[in-house]
């Protein structure tokens, strides 16, 4: 793992729940004392993964980012634009009704061009919902759209719905 230190904290009184947290520059995990070693891993590798997008997350401002893309590609503005934990099945996704959108927090690792990619998609959708040619119309308007998604396709991923 690259980053800040891992310290890694078993508890015998912890049965069930994980934490992680920065602490004195590094990152603090507090497991329970009885996982198996590859478990514990796995479990140490998302949280630490979780923890550092979550704070990259703050260095990129989601709102000014959005309303520069739908001005430049002439899309509606998100009522509201945020980052999500729970988008683990698709990169991002919007609600027609409030205008609300949500991009995965996975992104925040990938490249800009990526990021503006998903963001020009869910906008797109306020637009026109679903997938028709319409659609594809506004989302063609990127430059770099089929090349961002042949990254997520790559990524084993899939693409922004």
């Amino acid at each position: 793992m690259s980053g800040p230190p891992v310290e890694i904290v078993r508890s015998t009184r912890r049965k069930r729940t994980i934490q992680a947290s920065f602490v004195d520059g590094r990152i603090r995990v507090l497991v329970p004392a009885g996982l198996k070693p590859e478990e514990e891993r796995q479990h140490v590798e998302g949280m630490v993964a979780r923890l550092t997008r979550k704070r990259e997350a703050h260095s990129i401002d989601l709102t000014a980012r959005a309303a520069r893309l739908a001005e430049k590609y002439e899309l509606p503005t998100p009522g509201r634009i945020e980052w999500s934990d729970r988008q683990l099945e698709r990169w991002g996704s919007c609600t027609f009704s409030d205008r609300s959108v949500r991009i995965s927090s996975r992104l925040v690792t990938m490249p800009a061009w990526v990021l503006d990619y998903v963001i020009i998609h869910e906008l797109a959708h306020l637009a026109v919902p679903g997938h028709s040619a319409a659609f594809h119309d506004l989302v063609g308007r990127y430059e770099l759209g089929e090349r961002a998604e042949g990254y997520l396709i790559a990524k084993s991923e899939p693409v922004p719905g």
